[in-house]
């Protein structure tokens, strides 16, 4: 308690003046002591006396036998505090005195940490922190309060179903006091107190949480898995990316993840889940918090397209309105680094909401860098698809929470075999995955498994399958390969029924560069609605005629306003390409992208037949690439 000494300091009054003693709202009753006088508000009548209040949380009787008057509920009085009981009861007696000296009583307080209150279940403490969400229910408001430790519900109640302190906004900083207590397995304050910090106390506050946030925030040192130079030069940028989004995490914005719905795709982004998840528990009381604070969608189309992002933005503003939630971050993996993208982010900065971008596809850095907060992509440090998403991303996990990395040491293997990387040090990362348990054929059934699941989830997540398929985050691993055991299997059967539908339908010829083209109208000659879908399908064409020829190959699966490319010992620069066509085929209306063996198309459908003579131009004129030529069959999916 910090009192002021009227014998030594008081302004009007020497060492007899009687000294009255004020406290301030937020004290306690280590503030205050026995045989003291004190100032006194009736907040209660009784039959046997009347309640009164010294300060939010310190209140007693004055009984009846003690009263010569009367008092009504808001009436002021001095009180002595006669007792203090053992079980905590304030004993009080009114006091009648001319002129006393009043002495303002501030509570000295330790500020807890949200990070530490597991330990002072049933204590009044203090918190100081930022509002990141305000909740109404049907009774108490629930305020969220983040410090550099983590983020904590606050519960106050003014009357079933209303605002409690509207004059508290998100982003406010706030004094706190409550009581901490236990609801439901999960840690929640009780509020007795709450006000928002103005003025030099706001900025004091203010620096000494950022401070520790950005201290906090920092991502974890992490070795890599296999020792690759190529993508070691990522790591810096992969760690701003890290130090971002567990900055957003606690910061308690919620996080929004986009990826492709294809093999590296999911390789890429239920990683990063596991880690945002596993952080995300460690430093949020609420156990709705994983859920509020993060969600995983796939996307069909290698880019953001219009319709994602409209339906991203709708669901986000009502949970803004719902929940009383920040607008999210969106991290966008192996999707998200070229011009088709642009639109979609040009959307978002209507709202200012932050987008980081790891991706793999030829980028676009001076139509998306604009719109962007953070770009990992090995284009930019003249390295090429080889590093797939899935590689840069399992990395930024370990980095998250490294302690999931026995959980993923596998998971490079996949990707890469999803994503046919040809990298020297594929042979690494699939020794690296043996070690776990896992020879090359089992791989490559799980990325076929996840891109059977993909096709037929559509656009749901599928969290619980997809784990147990790439078996992260899965409790049985018995069940794990019995289920890629079984989707791949019927991924292959469904396949050889799609190819002996198509492939008497492929035509073949040889280009000047005596590189083999093969074409196939996948609109009119291969089941329509089903697994595999054209841009699978090609690939297994493609596949089979490079196993076959052991020549340089391309191949063409066409519908009416979309193609898909393969190639193998073939140098297609397919995003030059698209620049190209778009500029010659005057009305084609061309647009497009990938790497440089694999990609897509669109088109104007009535142009069709012009844009693809234009196209086999091109690819006739396409350099010949030993380095980019392999009999090894992969997987992959581009729709």
């Amino acid at each position: 308690m910090h009192k002021m000494n009227p014998a030594e300091d008081g302004p009007d009054g020497g060492p007899d003046t009687p000294v009255v003693y004020e406290l301030a709202a937020d004290c306690t009753l280590s503030d205050a002591s026995e045989g003291e006088l004190y100032h006194a508000v009736v907040n209660g009548v009784v039959d046997y006396g009347v309640f009164v209040d010294l300060s939010d949380s310190v209140s007693g009787l004055v009984h009846e036998s003690n009263l010569s008057t009367s008092y009504d509920v808001g009436d002021e009085l001095v009180v002595e505090l006669v007792e203090v009981r053992d079980n905590g009861d304030l004993s009080f007696t009114p006091v009648d005195i001319d002129d006393p000296e009043t002495v303002a009583v501030a509570h000295e307080y330790e500020v807890a940490e949200t990070g530490s209150l597991g330990e002072q279940v049933g204590d009044t403490v203090h918190l100081e922190g930022e509002v990141v969400q305000i909740k109404q229910t049907g009774g108490p408001t629930i305020f969220h309060v983040s410090d550099h430790t983590g983020v904590v519900p606050c519960a106050a109640f003014e009357e079933a179903g209303v605002r409690a302190h509207p004059e508290i906004d998100i982003e406010d900083l706030v004094h706190l006091v409550g009581v901490v207590e236990e609801r439901d397995g999960a840690l929640q304050v009780e509020v007795a107190s709450l006000t928002a910090l103005e003025g030099e106390e706001e900025d004091v506050v203010r620096d000494r949480i950022e401070t520790a946030l950005d201290e906090r925030a920092e991502p974890h040192d992490v070795e890599p898995l296999i020792e690759w130079p190529a993508l070691e030069q990522l790591f810096p940028d992969l760690e701003e990316i890290a130090k971002q989004l567990r900055r957003t995490v606690l910061e308690s914005r919620p996080i929004r993840v986009r990826h492709h719905a294809d093999g590296d795709g999911m390789c890429a982004s239920l990683p990063v889940e596991l880690a945002l998840r596993r952080f995300i528990e460690e430093t949020h009381q609420a156990p709705e918090a994983k859920r509020h604070l993060f969600k995983r969608l796939p996307s069909k189309a290698p880019f953001y397209e219009m319709e994602d992002v409209t339906r991203d933005l709708n669901f986000a503003l009502e949970d803004q309105a719902r929940h009383g939630q920040k607008l999210p971050l969106l991290l966008m993996l192996d999707n998200g680094s070229t011009e088709e993208d642009v639109p979609a982010y040009a959307n978002l900065a209507h709202y200012d909401i932050p987008i980081l971008v790891v991706d793999h596809h030829h980028p676009d850095p001076e139509a998306v860098d604009p719109y962007i907060d953070g770009h990992v992509n090995p284009y930019l440090y003249d390295e090429d698809y080889r590093i797939t998403t899935g590689m840069m991303c399992v990395e930024l996990a370990r980095m998250i929470w490294p302690d999931i990395t026995d959980e993923l040491r596998h998971v490079p293997a996949v990707a890469g075999i999803s994503d046919r990387s040809k990298a020297d040090a594929m042979t690494e990362y699939i020794e690296l995955a043996e070690s776990e348990g896992y020879d090359e054929e089992f791989l490559s059934d799980m990325g076929e498994a996840l891109d059977y699941s993909a096709f037929w989830l559509k656009y749901d997540p599928g969290r619980n399958l997809i784990n147990d398929v790439l078996n992260v985050g899965c409790d049985d691993e018995e069940r794990h390969r019995e289920l890629v055991s079984f989707l791949s299997d019927r991924a292959e059967e469904d396949t050889e029924q799609q190819l002996d539908a198509a492939m008497p339908h492929v035509k073949h010829e040889r280009l000047a560069s005596e590189a083999h083209l093969y074409r196939v109208d996948v609109e009119n000659h291969a089941y329509r609605f089903t697994y595999p879908p054209p841009g699978k399908t090609t690939g297994e064409i493609h596949d089979r005629k490079v196993k076959e020829t052991g020549d340089p190959v391309i191949t063409i699966g066409y519908g009416p306003d979309f193609a898909v490319l393969r190639s193998d010992g073939v140098r297609l620069d397919i995003p030059e390409m698209v620049t190209e066509l778009n500029e010659e085929v005057v009305g084609g209306g061309v647009s497009g992208g990938g790497h440089l063996v694999v990609g897509s198309i669109k088109f104007v459908k009535g142009m069709r037949e012009q844009v693809l003579d234009a196209l086999v131009g091109k690819m006739a004129d396409a350099e010949l690439d030993e380095d980019l030529q392999s009999t090894t069959v992969g997987h992959q999916q581009d729709d």
